[in-house]
């Protein structure tokens, strides 16, 4: 049972301002260590449930964010960015079982803390069939693609909402309760990783025993997103199959999950690029 383990920041029980997530913030060096003692929980919860080997993916930002030498030494772990698999990096068919942890809801969310949907700064909303998604529900459809099952998802209540609604089977951990965009009422740090270590262990063990199956993916998969800076539109269009639908809005007919991701990608950079003009 091999497992990958995706592990985000925003989620991360004790975190609700932009300062924690951001080098340079007065907090940040206590938020690292806070993701780190989460991926942790899980690690452990994962071989309890029986994992045979557990690979971390830093999944925040610039993904140089984990303590190598906090990590549980059992566990191997991805760091650096980019990366062919961004969020997923190491997915496998022979992955037994993804968890995600410190998720976050996405960017057209009104409730969840610090939603986003791959880039705060390059996307006002994400679209997937003209449903608004967050990093969640594509990455999922990645995982289901290689024909892997998701176990697992921490995060605030509004992702683990989300979670319970869109995959079937999976265990959530809610380790905080939104009351802002930047705002939570917050389990103890401590508590939040008892809870993920259980929740890992039972995600691991239900995709052992086939209680958890890989999600279904749709036949069509039409992405778009709506860009925050005015004009980059023109740029981003420019990425050939984008087609341009109003002044910030651009759409794309993935041929899978894969696809959509990379597109998503490439439109986040060349937003970015476009902002610091």
């Amino acid at each position: 049972m091999n497992v990958l383990i995706s592990v985000d920041l925003e989620g991360v029980a004790g975190i609700a301002t932009r300062q924690q997530i951001h080098p340079g913030g007065h907090d940040y060096p206590i938020a690292r260590a806070l993701m780190t003692a989460e991926a942790n929980a899980a690690v452990a919860g994962a071989f309890e449930g029986g994992a045979t080997s557990v690979v971390v993916n830093d999944s925040h930002g610039s993904a140089d964010n984990l303590l190598g030498e906090q990590l549980d030494r059992r566990a191997d772990y991805v760091v650096g960015d980019p990366k062919p698999l961004d969020m997923l990096q190491e997915l496998t068919p022979q992955t037994g079982v993804v968890l995600f942890v410190g998720y976050h809801a996405g960017a057209a969310d009104p409730a969840g803390v610090l939603g986003h949907t791959y880039s705060g700064g390059a996307f006002t909303d994400v679209r997937l069939n003209a449903g608004s998604i967050g990093e969640a529900e594509l990455n999922a459809l990645l995982v289901a693609a290689a024909g892997v099952p998701l176990g697992l998802v921490t995060g605030d209540d509004v992702i683990c909402a989300v979670a319970e609604k869109a995959f079937p089977g999976v265990v959530t951990v809610p380790v905080k309760t939104a009351r802002g965009r930047t705002a939570v009422r917050s389990r103890h740090p401590a508590a939040a990783r008892e809870a993920i270590a259980a929740g890992a262990a039972r995600a691991v063990a239900n995709a052992s025993c086939g209680a958890v199956r890989p999600l279904a993916v749709p036949s069509e998969l039409v992405i778009e997103a709506d860009l925050r800076p005015s004009g980059a539109a023109e740029l981003v269009a420019l990425v050939p199959g984008t087609e341009r639908t109003g002044a910030r809005t651009v759409r794309f007919q993935a041929a899978g999950p894969r696809e959509a991701l990379d597109v998503l990608i490439v439109w986040s950079a060349l937003t970015s690029h476009y902002s610091s003009r």
